[in-house]
């Protein structure tokens, strides 16, 4: 009796060692493809929200740090991006391209006036990227004004406080990246000024020096005329001075006239600006 005890013990502890290392097998067979799905649903979102291969149809599989890549395109560049945006995302370790590249390869069609979820996205960044500006500017904060942006085409609506102000908007607008065309419907009223036609109100005087280098940089970043990157901006006590270089007097004389127009800034100094 007692012997048959003992084996019962002990199959019954094999049984538990074992059910346990399945549990353990299994949790890490679950992290394992969830891990995958998430690296898969990162690859493709990425492909989605690119301009540059949103229209092609792409396959994403992932196992174990391992991204294979498949479906067609028509130039070798984007096959290239594909692998590269694949690399790109943390826990990839390696990419099996397996897109073929073929000439006469047709991108997909949009049907009517649908539109891809990249392009609301584009749309709704510029819209944003837009609305920022203006909010930002001494010239055009206050207006009334609505932004909507339809395939890569502002729309400007409302009132502006002057013509000045309406032009300067448009500016705007259309010095921002992925903007291909404004269409200013901004009508001028008295009654619609923004802060005094140009003049900074006290309130802006008072904008600190950091508030001014940020937004000067965030302004550069989203114009498509400034090459950001080589610019550097500093502000002291609402004075911007630009240093860096730029490719030619039309993107400085752009880049002192942005500067100048955010609001609580007195001047800008740009002499160490060249090109």
């Amino acid at each position: 009796m007692k012997k048959n005890l003992n084996r019962l013990l002990l199959a019954s502890s094999i049984s538990l060692v074992l059910a346990g290392a399945s549990a353990t097998v299994l949790g890490q067979s679950a992290s394992s493809e969830a891990n995958n799905a998430r690296h898969e649903a990162q690859i493709d979102t990425t492909y989605t929200l690119s301009p540059y291969l949103r229209s092609y149809d792409l396959d994403v599989a992932v196992e174990d740090g391992k991204a294979t890549l498949t479906g067609i395109v028509d130039e070798e560049i984007s096959k290239d991006l594909a692998r590269e945006i694949a690399l790109g995302v943390q826990g990839i370790e390696s990419v099996d391209n397996q897109i073929e590249v073929r000439a006469d390869h047709v991108r997909a069609a949009r049907e009517g006036n649908e539109r891809s979820f990249g392009e609301v996205v584009d749309d709704a960044s510029i819209t944003a990227a837009v609305k920022s500006k203006l909010l930002w500017s001494t010239y055009t904060d206050g207006m009334d004004t609505k932004v909507e942006t339809r395939d890569g085409v502002v729309t400007l609506s409302g009132t502006a406080g002057s013509a000045e102000s309406k032009e300067l908007a448009n500016m705007l607008a259309h010095n921002t990246h992925g903007v291909r065309a404004v269409d200013n419907q901004l009508t001028v009223s008295a009654d619609a000024s923004a802060n005094g036609n140009g003049a900074v109100s006290d309130a802006g005087q008072s904008i600190s020096d950091t508030w001014i280098t940020t937004k000067v940089r965030s302004t550069y970043m989203m114009s498509n005329n400034v090459h950001s990157s080589d610019i550097e901006v500093n502000t002291s006590e609402g004075v911007v001075t630009l240093s860096g270089r730029v490719q030619s007097g039309a993107e400085k004389e752009l880049a002192v006239g942005l500067a100048r127009n955010i609001k609580g800034v007195k001047s800008v100094t740009a002499t160490a600006l060249t090109h």
